[in-house]
């Protein structure tokens, strides 16, 4: 099999805000896995908050082609080989993804169907940037009319404005179901006050609102009034035991975990444990989207908006449909690069 890989730079169609960071585009890496005159497509969504980098996908990427053998179904002996070397779970993403995009076009049947699974999970949320109450108010009133069942709002703004936001949302959708995601940018005594506001106001869980290993975790959760998740504290399966300990459920993504095998694994091991499961994504391209689509029915909430944040697609065939990112039924992931796009 041959590897190859390149960079993409897309621009997004609003400017984007969260806690940590604000961004108007975003940079991924796409691969493709050649077989027989087949080829499958990958795509890692590096994150800098894990040391992981665009430059440093391409640098594994490139280096990986001695790894992936002659058989593309030899997934367990792929995945220990790349294993060897620590971290670039991103780039490990793109990997296990394209060899499935690979495999469902081999076999002339969709991914999701490969793995035994229903075609379309549940609705995915819209994720609300942070700004003011009354803009994220007014995006919000957007976002319904476009045919979205639930947001995500994202908070941690240290201007004691968080509350405002979520009771202005809510009062301008009293219906929607709300989630509310702080990137661990609250502190213990901060969280254990505004998880009472955010109760009143019907938001059904509150993501990440401490530190990654905050020693706070376990006692936030003892006297939370709703459900906490847990996104940065959650990489791989070996993470998901201690996750229990921090919060009510877990928020899986492909970037993080290394690829489909490693999420669907977490996904039935935090089930296990009593733990709610939601499917995450970063800001990345519909390639990126599609193959997380694949696995989406077996969790209960999913965030899969990162394509629709875009100004454009390269990676278009994934159809939004009743609130529902559908994959296609073609084979593979059902995505294939727009017209101009490196593939």
């Amino acid at each position: 099999m041959q590897i190859r890989a390149w960079e993409q730079s897309i621009p997004l169609a609003n400017t984007f805000r969260i806690a940590r960071e604000t961004r108007d585009d975003t940079q991924t890496v796409a691969c493709a896995i050649e077989y027989g005159g087949v080829t499958g497509y990958g795509e890692a969504a590096p994150i800098e908050r894990y040391d992981e980098t665009t430059a440093s996908a391409l640098a594994f990427l490139a280096e990986s082609g001695g790894d992936l053998g002659s058989d593309p179904f030899a997934l367990e002996e792929i995945e220990a080989r790349l294993g060897r070397r620590p971290g670039e779970h991103a780039a490990k993403a793109a990997i296990d993804c394209a060899l499935h995009d690979l495999q469902g076009k081999l076999l002339g049947i969709p991914v999701w169907k490969l793995l035994g699974l229903p075609q379309a999970g549940p609705p995915t949320s819209w994720t609300l940037s942070l700004e003011s109450p009354e803009e994220m108010a007014e995006n919000g009133r957007g976002a319904a009319a476009k045919g979205f069942r639930r947001l995500k709002l994202k908070i941690g703004g240290r201007d004691g404005l968080d509350i405002a936001r979520v009771e202005a949302v809510r009062a301008a959708l009293p219906d929607m179901p709300l989630q509310v995601d702080v990137n661990e940018y609250w502190t213990f005594a901060e969280a254990l006050e505004n998880v009472q506001h955010l109760h009143r106001f019907g938001v059904q869980y509150c993501e990440q609102p401490l530190p990654a290993g905050d020693p706070g975790g376990p006692e936030l959760k003892a006297k939370a009034p709703l459900p906490i998740y847990v996104d940065e504290d959650c990489h791989t399966l070996a993470d998901i035991l201690a996750c229990a300990e921090r919060g009510h459920g877990v928020t899986i993504k492909l970037a993080k975990s290394g690829g489909l095998r490693e999420a669907v694994r977490m996904v039935h091991a935090a089930r296990a444990l009593g733990l709610g499961t939601m499917l995450g994504c970063m800001v990345e391209s519909g390639l990126g989207i599609a193959a997380g689509a694949q696995i989406a029915s077996l969790f209960d909430h999913v965030d899969l908006d990162g394509n629709l944040l875009l100004a454009y697609d390269p990676w278009p065939g994934l159809a939004f449909t009743g609130g529902v990112q559908v994959p296609a039924d073609a084979p593979g992931f059902g995505v294939a690069p727009a017209e101009g796009t490196a593939a």
